[in-house]
């Protein structure tokens, strides 16, 4: 099976490759890694279009047309199910050692900010939170610290997760999200919405309105309604983080530099749920090295 990890200095890839280092690939990404995998698709037929290494809509409607020949989420990116999939070995350790993160965000700081998280969590999935805000160019320190303290409100294990049952979503003997169904503010207008939409991902998106307003910023049409679930892949989950926390930045920067950090959290949660976790992680982490 060949190896689809980045580049380690001195070291040959079976596949042939020595610049191979986009392991995690979505539309608009492009060069070698993204002509190995149109490459692939062609062999088994499931890309249609020029190997030119860039990843448009030819090359996504091959990667799902693909996943769902084999059982896959059909979401059009490539992930590490997908690449195993294609008959690719992913190297997540080798990932998570040798390819750069944003400026000098280190996996080591960023470990001192979550006590309770596994470190196998950060390794995998910081790279792909950090990419997605450089995407959206939130790039820089408070930013990225706004990020990271949001992750460790909503899930303190550095993981997506879907939102537990309480006392806020479901009634005593009820079905489970019930209190969620018909709520307007959610968008929600049917029975089962509210656990069809409840919380999920980085962030704990909800509500069908938020499924289908993301879902369009993230270039996947209606997917996200259609398949939920989807807001907890770690890809998705990601680009999901930081298009929200681009939707409010004007106002969370303007809380920042006002050292406000209830109306910062409160531009993404609503409320005040997890602000003190929050405040903790983002005062905790603005003093360390390590992160931008």
């Amino acid at each position: 099976m060949p190896n689809f990890s980045p580049p380690v200095p001195g070291r040959a890839h079976s596949n042939g490759l020595n610049e191979l280092n986009l392991v995690l690939m979505h539309p608009g990404d492009s060069g070698d890694a993204v002509r190995v995998i149109q490459t692939r698709l062609a062999q088994l037929g499931f890309h249609q279009g020029a190997i030119d290494g860039h990843y448009g809509s030819i090359t996504q409607r091959g990667v799902a047309a693909f996943q769902r020949a084999n059982g896959l989420y059909s979401t059009g990116l490539v992930d590490h199910p997908t690449l195993t999939a294609l008959g690719y070995q992913v190297d997540t350790a080798a990932q998570s050692a040798h390819r750069p993160l944003a400026n000098t965000v280190q996996i080591e700081a960023v470990v001192k900010l979550f006590p309770d998280a596994p470190i196998n969590n950060i390794r995998s999935y910081l790279p792909l939170v950090v990419r997605a805000l450089g995407e959206r160019g939130l790039g820089d320190k408070p930013m990225i610290l706004m990020a990271l303290a949001t992750i460790r409100a909503e899930t303190a294990s550095f993981a997506p997760i879907h939102e537990f049952q309480s006392r806020y979503n479901t009634a005593p003997g009820g079905s489970p999200y019930a209190l969620y169904d018909f709520r307007a503010d959610l968008g929600n207008n049917a029975t089962g919405d509210g656990a069809r939409f409840k919380g999920r991902g980085f962030i704990q998106l909800t509500g069908k309105y938020n499924y289908t307003q993301y879902s369009q910023k993230l270039g996947l049409n209606d997917l996200l309604l259609r398949q939920p679930d989807l807001a907890n892949d770690p890809v998705i989950a990601a680009r999901v983080l930081a298009a929200f926390l681009k939707d409010k930045e004007s106002t969370i920067r303007k809380a920042l530099n006002a050292g406000d950090l209830a109306t910062a959290r409160k531009a993404v949660n609503g409320g005040t749920h997890g602000l003190d976790a929050f405040k903790l992680t983002f005062q905790k982490g603005n003093q360390l090295a390590g992160i931008a």
